[in-house]
Parts: C-alpha cells; structure tokens; sequence
C-alpha cells in the first residue's frame, strides 16, 4: 500500500532534515545516492532477498496467541515473530541491507551505536557475514545491563567500546559514533540501528524494516482472509515499529498503536516517551519530538529497556503523531515486567523487555474490542538478552521509584 505522503529533501513535514557539521553533508549525499541507485536494483533485491530467507530465516511466522485471547477476552492476538530471526531480533533486517550498501560504497569498516545490543549483535553479524572490520559503541551503563550481547558482539569479531560520557546511555553511544564517523568517513560507513539521524537514515531503515509489514499483511490475509483492525508495536527510536506500520500507514480501517517507554511514570521526568511528553526539537542531526531540558538540549532520559532508553524518536513517528496517521501511547516498567512474565508463561515465548511494552498494552487493549476483531503486535526482539539482568533492574526501577516518592 501506498503512503498518503512523500519525503521531501529529508522532511517528514516538519521533522527529519539535516542537520549535521558542514564536512558529514557529502558523506550523507554519498549514502542517499547509492541508496537510491540500488534499492530498486534487481541484483541488489535478489541478493538482499536471497540472505533474508537463507541467512535470517524470513519470513518470520505470525503467530495466533490463543492463550492469550482467551485469558484477555476481545479480540484475537496475532505475534508476528520477529524474535524468530537469525541474531534474536528485527535488526538483522536493517544491517544485511546497509551492510550490501556498504561494499558497494568500497568502505572497509562498519561502526555502529547500540542500547539493548541486538543492533551490536546484529552488526557484528553481518561485519563477520560480509568480512569488514567492525567497533560498536554502547553505553557503560548498558554494557553491564546487557553483558550477554557485549559477549556475543566480540565473540563475532567486533570492537565494543564503552562510552562513558553523559549518562552512559544509548544517546552517548550515537553521539561518539558520530564523532568516529566525522573523523573516519573516507573508509568508514556508519550504520544506523533505528529510523533516527539525518537523512537518508529514516528513509533507509524504513526501506530494509518494511520487510516486516509486508511479511504480516500476506500472512493475515492468509490465516483470516483480511486485514487486521489494530497494529501494534514499541517505540523507542522506532525501527520495529515503522517496518510493522509501513504496509498500513494510511489505511483508515487500521488503528496504528506505537508504544513508548513510561519509565517510572510519565510525571517523574524518569522516563524515554518524548511523543506523549515533549516538543520538537533537534538532536543527533535531525527535528523530531524531543526531551528537552531549560536550554532545548536533549534532557536526561530512562526506561528499563536500554533500546527504548532515547530522548527522541524518528522524524517519521513524529510526523505520524501529528497527522493523526498513528496513535501513541506509555507503558511503564511495572506493565512491562509484569507482561515480560505473563507471555512467558502463558505463551511459552519469551519477549524482549523492548517488546513487552507492545505486549503490556495489548493486554489493556485487546478486552475493549471485539471478538471478530483482530490485533498484530510485532514481538521485535527475544528477551535471552535480559533474563539475567531482569530481577536486578526491577530492583534498581523499584529503588528509584521511592526515592522519587520520598522528595
């Protein structure tokens, strides 16, 4: 299906651009031509379709989660299982396309910034699949919250460097990626994990994330003989979620429902949901919906879920917030440990702590609804990432709660 609106010179409306030091504008404009040369290129799309389906695994299935319906009541739950994919998550979707860019451009190093690792994982993977050098830069505080993903990356062969600025945090991560990329452009591709940064990034990861879209619409069509009423998905950045929207963007039949990170509440200031919370502004290269403090800079930001953990999100969701194209919404930590547990017990599956911040609001969303209606929520990423970290970081989320409690 067709979008109801077009990217104009990097804008999504009002938000996305360039906004960038004068020397990364060629750099950028290098990027944007080679992926306008190759995104429609037959070879490029036989290739890119030969790796999703012998390398990753696609398509993933979309998956009826009875026991979830019946507990819920309302409408059926369908998980499109992007959690199936080879490396455990969407990213991978992303990283075999830039990756094909990559060598095409001639560039011998891959960087990259992480939170939540998978994008690190993800990464590296294809920096091994495809023989490039390959440094990720993740923040302190994530490294030690995702130590299994910081093992992975290395044992593929990449460079992880903790990057202790700021609050240690996955905006500290885009920031010194970014710095690498300005010193080392002329052998070096950046390759952005979520539909954030300047253009040609949004536009790019949406291109290689619609897989997922795509994939899903068959699929309903196939196991219900139409399309659903309610899509759902998390917003931290919003790779997951605009590669789950891309198909029904525009279709007034489909309610689209972006999930953003609540934290500790959306009233602490500890929270990552700059949509429900902030106003435009500009940060890592780009105008989107923005935490912001007195001075307009980005403001500090928090969610149990070191991939939702950003002070912006992409241009595109911002532009879909205020057109009315998609709705979006908060859950808090609590809801999302507390579906983290729920879906692994009763579906056997368990999420991403990313993702069971969709699931969370579709356990308050599917009761309101109908039994002949149907909702897809996009399970983005697998939660072996965050079993042994998990009752650590409720502990730590519960701490912090009372302590803003007691001020």
């Amino acid at each position: 299906m067709s979008k109801p609106y077009e990217v104009k010179d990097g804008y999504y409306g009002g938000f996305g651009g360039v906004f960038v030091p004068p020397p990364l504008v060629p750099v950028l404009e290098k990027i944007a031509e080679a992926f306008n040369r190759y995104k429609e290129d037959p070879e490029f799309i036989a290739e890119y379709d030969y790796y999703m389906k012998q390398y990753v695994g696609k398509p993933s299935p979309l998956y009826f989660a009875k026991n979830m319906t019946e507990d819920l009541g309302g409408a059926k739950i369908y998980l499109k299982r992007e959690d199936l994919n080879h490396t455990g998550a969407h990213k991978i979707n992303n990283t075999i396309g830039q990756a094909m860019l990559a060598k095409r451009m001639g560039a011998k190093r891959i960087i990259a910034e992480t939170g939540a690792g998978q994008h690190g994982v993800a990464t590296a993977t294809v920096a091994a699949l495809f023989g490039m050098e390959c440094t990720i830069y993740m923040g302190e505080v994530d490294t030690h919250k995702q130590n299994l993903n910081v093992f992975r990356i290395e044992l593929l062969g990449a460079n992880v460097v903790p990057v202790k600025d700021g609050d240690r945090d996955l905006k500290a991560a885009v920031d010194t990626a970014l710095m690498d990329l300005v010193a080392n452009h002329d052998h070096t591709f950046y390759m952005l994990g979520s539909a954030v940064g300047p253009h040609p990034y949004p536009a790019l990861v949406h291109h290689f994330q619609s897989i997922i879209s795509r994939e899903a619409r068959e699929q309903i069509l196939e196991q219900e003989g139409r399309l659903p009423d309610a899509v759902v998905a998390c917003v931290g950045g919003g790779s997951n979620a605009i590669g789950m929207f891309s198909e029904f963007i525009g279709d007034p039949a489909i309610k689209l429902v972006g999930v953003e990170p609540a934290g500790l509440g959306l009233g602490t200031g500890e929270h990552a949901a700059p949509i429900s919370t902030a106003s435009p502004g500009v940060i890592h290269g780009f105008k989107c919906y923005l935490m912001q403090d007195a001075e307009g800079n980005p403001a500090h930001c928090y969610s149990i879920a070191s991939g939702l953990d950003y002070p912006g999100v992409g241009p595109e969701h911002s532009y879909l917030r205020d057109t009315g194209l998609a709705d979006y919404v908060a859950i808090d930590d609590f809801e999302a440990l507390d579906a983290f547990r729920y879906l692994s017990r009763r579906e056997g599956i368990v999420p991403a702590i990313e993702s069971a911040h969709a699931i969370a609001h579709v356990m308050k969303m599917a009761p309101t609804m109908r039994p002949d209606q149907i909702i897809v929520v996009n399970l983005s990423g697998r939660g072996d990432k965050d079993v042994g970290t998990i009752l650590e970081s409720e502990q730590i989320a519960l701490d912090r709660r009372k302590q803003l409690q007691n001020k």
